[in-house]
Formats: C-alpha cells, structure tokens, sequence
C-alpha cells in the first residue's frame, strides 16, 4: 500500500492510539513516540500505550512519560484509528489490541517481511532499516517540520535496529536520513552509551556465565547458545542481554546462522528462539516454521516444549537450509 494512503489516514482521522510489540526496544518506542509527536504537531490528538514499561537503560529520552502501560482500566479511551507500529502481528501488541473492541481503523506500519497485513490501512516497507526510517519518510511526505526530540527518537529506533549501522539493513537513505537527525546537535556518545554500553554490573557477570556455554555444529557454520531458567531463576534480568549474545556468536570465524535458546522465566516449557544469520540462511522462513518472524537476518519466535527438544528441531531446519 501506497505511503500517499498513510498520509490519508492520518489526514483524516483525529484521535491516535499508539503502540508496539511485547518487549519494547529503541526502534519501538523510538518510532511511537515519533509518531505522537507527529499527529501532536498536526493538532490531533494521540495516547501511547504499550504491554510493557519503558526497558532499562533509556531514562535519556525526552517526553518518556508519555509512554503508559497498558492496565485493564484504559478500556474505555477514546480514539478512532488504531496505530500498530513495527509489529509484524496484531497480536505481537500483547493485550493492547483489546482496546480496539470497536474495530476502529487500524493503521499497521512496518517493516518486518513476515507482517501479516493485518490493518486496514497497511504500509510494509521490509527493505526499510527500522520502523523509525519510514516515520522519518512520513514526517517529509506531511511536510511536518522535525525537532530535537523527534530526532532523538528517530536516530535512537534507527541506531537500535541497524545494530549500530552495522547490518545489511543500512541503505544510502538511511544514512541521508540520519545526516539530517543530526542536524539537531544530537548527543550521540550518551544514545550509543544507553543502547549498547550500559549493562549493570551484575547482569555483565551473568553474561560471564552464559558464554562459556556457546556451541557450534561439526562445520562450524551454526553457532547456538541455550540459557535455562536455573541460571535466571532468582534473577530478573534488568537488562536485556539477548543482543549481546548473539552479538558474540555472530562475531565467530564462519558462523552463517547464531541462535539462542532461552527458557522464559515464570512459564513451563516455553522457550524464546532468537536467530541471526549472515545473509545466506533466510532465517524469517525458519521462524515462521514454528509460529514467529521477523527479517530474513534477524528473526524470532516462542516454541513450546522442552529445551533441548526445541533446540533440536530448530537446528534442523537450519541445517536443511544451509
């Protein structure tokens, strides 16, 4: 769908609910609170609302505050188009999507290749580096002037789902967009400090127990990491460490696919898989194996069954694909 229906809808419509998957991270809420801003500076009116509070790590953000966690008593909030950014499923809202009993318009802005189109209105753009380039693109088709916050909150979602713009993801507009962020004196060293170097203490020393445990096939070309929940058990990570995992397996002389296995915490055998892949295994299609998604080098899902059966079935796929 064309990016000029975008702008229809927002046009047309003057009251916006906004959210974003389960488990936020930079390119999530960074392109949430973009688009607030955005319908804001139109003279509409919008409310963000997520399954999950802000994560760890990003108390720099300007107008942090106006990220509200979902609770059973925001039933009643009045809006009439229902805004679903960087979601590849309705569903990946959590419990959000109940808001929308009406079946008002749903807005589903994207970049994920496995998105289900799901809206009514649906702009998927799987080539786009992160959800936040494409608010860039419709900040320039409104013609709506960006700020400094705007453009933290862009180069923050960009910076976060290009790895640092490090991942085949990047294109020459990604960077043209980034030039123009940076026009507004950004603090790029405390951004890259809060998404990449700010692991507590406590959680780096768990990270110190994980790794030990990475394994790889007989050729070399899988590299996996499988996390129980007795090592977590009486530790509720403040951090999300599932990047710098995989970071260290992509790091490894002729890893094509990294996978990590996890335990989820306080659920009996259901196991969070998060794969990366080097460009030659199409890991989305693996992932949409077992019920996720996600970008062809970077995808996920949530199986379930126990761990090492998981593990098992997943690393065959893999290397039916190799």
């Amino acid at each position: 769908m064309s990016l000029k229906k975008v702008v229809d809808c927002v046009k047309k419509h003057k009251n916006f609910l906004i959210t974003s998957h389960t488990n936020l991270e930079g390119d999530a809420f960074g392109s949430e609170l973009a688009f607030f801003n955005l319908v804001r500076k139109l003279g509409k009116a919008a409310t963000v609302i997520n399954e999950d509070n802000l994560p760890y790590g990003y108390d720099f953000l300007p107008q942090k505050n106006k990220l509200i966690k979902y609770k059973d008593n925001l039933k009643g909030i009045e809006f009439d188009c229902f805004v679903a950014l960087d979601c590849s499923d309705l569903s990946r809202t959590g419990e959000v999507y109940r808001l929308n009993s009406e079946k008002k318009t749903i807005l589903n802005i994207d970049h994920h290749i496995s998105n289900r189109k799901f809206g009514n209105i649906n702009w998927v753009e799987p080539h786009a580096s992160s959800c936040s380039e494409m608010i860039y693109k419709l900040y320039n088709a409104l013609r709506v002037p960006l700020d400094k916050d705007t453009a933290i909150f862009l180069y923050t979602g960009i910076l976060a789902d290009t790895g640092s713009f490090r991942y085949s993801n990047v294109s020459s507009f990604t960077h043209r967009a980034v030039s123009e962020l940076l026009k507004f004196n950004l603090d790029v060293p405390r951004i890259y400090k809060s998404v990449y170097e700010n692991i507590p203490f406590e959680d780096m020393k768990l990270l110190g127990k994980i790794l030990p445990g990475m394994r790889r096939d007989v050729k070399g070309r899988i590299v996996w990491f499988q996390v129980k929940q007795n090592i977590l058990r009486n530790k509720k990570l403040s951090f999300d460490l599932s990047e710098h995992i995989l970071s260290f397996g992509r790091a490894v002389k002729d890893a094509q696919v990294v996978v990590l296995f996890k335990e989820n915490l306080g659920v009996k055998n259901e196991i969070r898989v998060n794969l990366r892949s080097q460009g030659k295994v199409d890991v989305n299609m693996i992932a949409q194996l077992f019920g996720g998604g996600g970008h062809k080098t970077a995808s996920g899902a949530t199986i379930h069954g126990k761990i090492d059966d998981v593990r098992r079935r997943v690393l065959a796929k893999i290397k039916e694909n190799l």
